[in-house]
């Protein structure tokens, strides 16, 4: 082969190597793996032939629209009763099977993010309930944070014991939450949910009989795969009535934790009306010194004092380590009733309700005030409340059914129909 043909095939390969790297944007090879990954889901034909980005917005509206009519069905089949104080343990599989990286950046990272996220939520809808923290390393179960009400501390504390080694030990665990939630009143529901990475659990003994012990004291265990299904984690839900599902990806085991945000049904043994008493502590003053019956320590101007025998806590709701009274405040056994009494899932509104947009001076959401109509000056997705037939846009139906739990238009119904009488 002569020089000149050499030089001219280096050229035209220096050549192909510059325009995948246009290509490629300058990219490395782990960097597009992150850049590039399933980027032709996010785009769509339109009319005209063109691809378009998707308008996410309107998927996950559709799927929530679903779940709500899911839950609304079952609501409207049968008389179902949910317990408002709930006690659960979450046991989170820190062992070495966590540090896979199917999930990104590992199964350890998306957890720790998810369980933040379901913590806030949990005490967003459940005021009245409290949560405690268990890992699984080494074939040891440890508890990290005990039941409490204060999501901050349950966070901090897990971000600080962030770490994978050994097996995993689904028996030592329920050992350990059967032996904390032995202590619960009998008005208090009793849950545990298993967020498990690892495809197999290293025993000391015979699990059986410890699934039998959960289901005698009426726990009811949940678990959350992220790897395949296994036989014991089904047979533990199936036994205690929990639920038991694997998770494809990120954004399904995020969905899949936070449906247990929500009060499950209760079981029959727990679906017995019962008298709590409770007490309503006010706040301490600013400058006032006092011992916190909590953490033993000297606070200042800071928690309330227990109306029965006067001890200081730290938070709400709580039970006074002193005098065994549960304490709560007012808004939190008000929030907690939005569960008993849902508010009715919205309608999708119709063509003639779309048309009669233009003419009617009602072409903007209730809620937010922001205008229904899409670009060309079509209507766009909207639903309507079928009790005020007020309009709403997607995002504020999605607030008032996750957030706010009452209808604007019905509320402003209910507030003008009594000057009305005055009037009249």
């Amino acid at each position: 082969m002569k020089n000149s043909e050499r030089s001219r095939l280096n050229g035209e390969a220096e050549e192909e190597d510059d325009e995948e790297e246009n290509l490629n944007g300058g990219l490395e090879a782990w960097e597009r793996s992150y850049a590039d990954d399933r980027s032709w889901e996010a785009l769509q034909e339109d009319e005209s032939g063109f691809l378009r980005p998707i308008d996410n917005s309107a998927i996950y509206h559709a799927q929530y629209r679903r779940r709500l009519r899911g839950r609304s069905l079952t609501v409207a089949t049968a008389r179902i009763q949910k317990g408002l104080i709930r006690y659960l343990y979450i046991v989170i599989d820190l062992s070495r099977a966590a540090a896979e990286m199917d999930f990104r950046p590992s199964r350890m990272v998306v957890v720790a993010k998810q369980v933040e996220a379901f913590v806030r939520e949990f005490f967003d809808q459940n005021p009245l309930s409290q949560i405690g923290l268990v890992t699984v390393k080494d074939g040891v179960a440890n508890c990290l944070t005990d039941l409490g009400g204060s999501p901050e501390s349950h966070i901090k504390a897990l971000m600080g014991k962030l770490g994978c080694s050994g097996d995993s030990s689904i028996q030592n665990a329920l050992d350990l939450v059967h032996g904390l939630l032995n202590q619960i009143p009998s008005y208090g529901h009793r849950e545990v949910l298993i967020l498990y990475s690892a495809l197999s659990t290293c025993d000391p003994g015979d699990i059986m009989e410890t699934i039998q012990k959960c289901k005698e004291s009426k726990i009811r265990c949940s678990v959350i795969g992220l790897s395949a299904e296994m036989f014991i984690c089904k047979h533990l839900c199936q036994e205690t009535g929990g639920t038991y599902s694997v998770a494809l990806d990120e954004s399904h085991s995020k969905e899949l934790i936070l449906e247990h945000a929500p009060p499950p049904p209760a079981i029959a043994e727990f679906a017995i009306a019962s008298l709590i008493k409770m007490g309503f502590p006010q706040r301490a003053g600013e400058g006032s010194i006092s011992i916190c019956s909590c953490h033993k320590e000297v606070k200042i101007g800071v928690g309330y004092t227990c109306p029965r025998c006067k001890a200081r806590v730290c938070e709400l709701p709580t039970e006074c380590r002193i005098c065994g009274l549960q304490l709560v405040s007012s808004p939190h056994l008000a929030r907690s009733y939005h569960h008993l009494f849902p508010i009715a899932p919205f309608d999708e509104a119709t063509p003639s309700r779309l048309n009669d947009l233009h003419n009617i001076s009602r072409s903007t959401c209730f809620g937010c005030q922001q205008s229904l109509l899409a670009s060309g000056n079509k209507a766009g997705l909207c639903v309507a409340c079928p009790k005020c037939k007020k309009h709403f846009c997607l995002e504020c139906d999605i607030y008032i059914h996750e957030s706010l739990h009452n209808c604007p238009g019905c509320e402003s119904l209910r507030q003008s129909n009594p000057v009305v009488a005055n009037e009249g």
